[in-house]
């Protein structure tokens, strides 16, 4: 019989107008080229989600492995992925990925699964020629079905699923946007179906979406490994040393 155990998936949230007086401590964890790249930012409010994407990846990681936050080394995959430097042996499980939108980022960290998550604000306009462009022909013919007030939360609800799919295989626009699909056989149950092109399983993936404080969806998307069952937790960072825990409010999930 397979034992089943309950991994954790951990997702961190960081509002970063709350950090900009924590700037000059912040930019002492980043390494000389993550520096200069966050100098070349033309706006204030771009330089400090830069700051603090950067500085949050090497504090929260290093609560899970025994590696001081400016120590931390990353390199990208062919597809321009970042991921954990090989030379950090003792987090050779470690997966994470972040996302980012107007005054928010979150990154998403577990053990061993694959893992994508998007984030959305839910206040900016959807943009429906992206649908009739870009999204498959079922997914673009669903959204212009519906009623014009629910097209720009379907948009959302499609958006991010397709975002965190393509993140989670690690292969980004890479792979064609209508080479795969999303569907609501409930309104709360996502379902994907992927273009045999892709030479991938559908079944291999599970999704999850919550609504985040201030308009914002998210959507995750985990690798299925045999005899463990991922659950959520939400952390809502403070300071890069204290967070609050958040109870996640899960409006749509992949069927067991």
């Amino acid at each position: 019989m397979t034992t089943t155990t309950q991994a954790s998936i951990d997702l961190w949230l960081a509002y970063y107008d709350e950090f900009e007086a924590d700037s000059p401590h912040l930019l002492g964890l980043l390494n000389t080229a993550e520096r200069q790249q966050q100098a070349r930012f033309h706006f204030a409010g771009d330089r400090l989600r830069y700051l603090v994407t950067r500085a949050m990846v090497r504090t929260v990681l290093s609560r899970y492995a025994s590696v001081a936050p400016a120590d931390w080394v990353f390199d990208t995959n062919a597809y321009g992925r970042p991921g954990i430097s090989p030379v950090h042996t003792e987090a050779s499980a470690l997966r994470f990925n972040l996302s980012h939108t107007t005054g928010l980022i979150v990154l998403g960290i577990c053990q061993e699964h694959a893992l994508g998550v998007d984030v959305e604000q839910l206040e900016r306009r959807a943009n429906l020629e992206v649908a009739d462009r870009f999204f498959s022909p079922r997914e673009a013919a669903e959204l212009a079905s519906l009623p014009p007030e629910r097209q720009p939360r379907r948009f959302f609800d499609y958006w991010t699923f397709k975002e965190s799919y393509i993140k989670a295989r690690g292969m980004g626009l890479s792979i064609p946007l209508d080479s795969f699909s999303f569907e609501f056989p409930t309104e709360e149950t996502p379902r994907l179906s992927v273009d045999a092109s892709q030479n991938d399983d559908a079944e291999r993936w599970r999704f999850w979406q919550l609504e985040l404080p201030g308009q914002y969806l998210m959507a995750v998307c985990a690798e299925r490994l045999p005899g463990q069952v991922p659950g959520l937790s939400l952390r809502r960072m403070k300071a890069l040393d204290g967070f609050d825990s958040v109870t996640p409010l899960v409006t749509k999930m992949s069927a067991a």
